[in-house]
């Protein structure tokens, strides 16, 4: 493949493409990547786009592709399952049995309930909390991210961050009384978070973090001093496993890092690229959803027309079976290891002001050489050298999103390679 160095320049079909979305789409975009990047194909660890180009894909349809794409396994299994039927609304086989392996695999899984996203997981598993311990509100942490509901949307990006731990809404159309149900603190400050479960434990339903926070790795012991305070307290803690569900480990952060929560939720890789999303944990909890084991006011309503259909249940099972072979997760973290060093030399050998965190199947370079340990301090990087990055790599053939590169199975030597020489032109491009 010949690495393209130009700026990208768009072919005239994808121009009328890139037209016709403004026309029709607000922004010209379904609101998650640039209108221009219209993607065709992905196969293994690449993706293409409708002028042809080729890239090392490290965006993975925001993390859900951790095989990569178009696995034969999982291609194999939702043909099969095509010409029978694509939902039912009522249980299947398969579903039944992505729930059995989920339970097998997680810690904290007594029980299943599937939805479609991972907003509606997040969204779930708050008001489960909610109903479990009759209280209102939820503690957060701000930069944590749980969705698109109005409640996830509290101090999830705030540009002028205020006073702990009033949240602010981050997004138009939010009701300001929402606010007030949700406490944040800051990731990562173990004191301010048992200050304020001290404080408001009479109130608090429940506690929902990111166990990798975005980016940012839990500093030691305080995943286990959260568990150790809501433990104390009696109020259920909310694992956030959206994007480390099956990620770090086949039993999730929470294996992982050795922590187990009451509740999680799982998305991305659990539903193998399709929208297959879950809230698991233990039973006394989740009976919350069982209209016969509850009283009308403790019953949690919860229908979903696709929810554990089918299709994406098979592609889910399919990918679990690629995940459990023996030296799956060693790959990835060897590649995701030799990557994050390498990053990290060159920046280095370059003098530029930067440091690259997360852990190896999941990081990025952040532009500043100040500890990073919660989301304020993501606000000293430089975001304008971030962006010239990501675009000088965009236009040699690496795509990511703004932040992140999700490091997959199915990434080769070639792969890396390629990648370590779009980041040598890059960097000297932007130093």
């Amino acid at each position: 493949m010949n690495v393209q160095t130009s700026p990208l320049v768009l072919g005239d079909q994808t121009n009328q493409l890139v037209e016709q979305a403004r026309r029709v789409l607000p922004g010209g975009s379904f609101g998650n990547m640039p209108a221009e990047v219209i993607l065709k194909e992905g196969k293994a660890g690449r993706i293409y786009d409708e002028a042809g180009k080729e890239y090392v894909d490290f965006l993975l349809g925001s993390g859900p592709m951790f095989i990569g794409h178009a696995h034969p396994a999982v291609t194999a299994a939702v043909q099969a399952q095509l010409p029978l039927g694509t939902t039912f609304f009522g249980n299947n086989r398969h579903g039944i049995a992505l729930a059995e392996a989920i339970v097998d695999a997680v810690p904290c899984a007594e029980q299943v309930r599937f939805v479609c996203s991972g907003t509606e997981a997040d969204l779930y598993a708050m008001r489960a909390a909610r109903a479990f311990r009759k209280r209102d509100k939820i503690l957060k942490f701000e930069g944590g991210y749980h969705g698109m509901s109005d409640y996830a949307l509290v101090s999830l990006a705030p540009k002028n961050p205020g006073n702990f731990p009033r949240g602010s809404i981050d997004s138009a159309g939010i009701p300001k009384s929402v606010a007030d149900e949700m406490v944040v603190a800051a990731f990562n400050d173990i004191d301010m978070v048992r200050s304020l479960i001290e404080e408001q434990k009479d109130e608090l339903a429940g506690v929902i973090v990111e166990p990798f926070q975005r980016l940012i790795p839990p500093k030691p012991g305080f995943l286990q001093a959260l568990r150790e305070v809501t433990a104390e307290h009696g109020i259920p803690l909310i694992f956030d496993e959206v994007v480390t569900g099956f990620r770090f480990a086949y039993g999730g952060a929470q294996e992982y890092y050795g922590v187990t929560p009451d509740l999680c939720t799982l998305g991305k890789v659990v539903g193998g690229g399709f929208a297959l999303a879950a809230i698991a944990g233990r039973a006394d909890i989740m009976k919350h959803f069982d209209r016969l084991a509850m009283t009308d006011e403790d019953f949690i309503f919860q229908v979903g027309t696709l929810s554990g259909n089918p299709v994406a249940a098979v592609a889910g099972l399919a990918t679990l079976d690629v995940l459990k072979q023996p030296g799956t997760y060693e790959g990835v973290f060897a590649t995701g290891r030799e990557l994050m060093g390498t990053l990290s030399e060159l920046l280095k050998k370059a003098g530029l002001k930067a440091q690259v965190i997360g852990e190896p199947p999941l990081f990025d370079v952040i532009f500043t050489d100040q500890p990073i340990k919660d989301y304020r301090d993501t606000l000293k990087a430089d975001t304008a050298i971030q962006k010239r990055f990501n675009q000088a790599l965009r236009a040699r053939g690496i795509m990511k999103g703004d932040s992140k590169y999700y490091v997959s199975v199915a990434h080769t030597r070639a792969d890396i390679d390629h990648t370590i020489a779009a980041w040598k032109e890059a960097i000297e491009e932007i130093k």
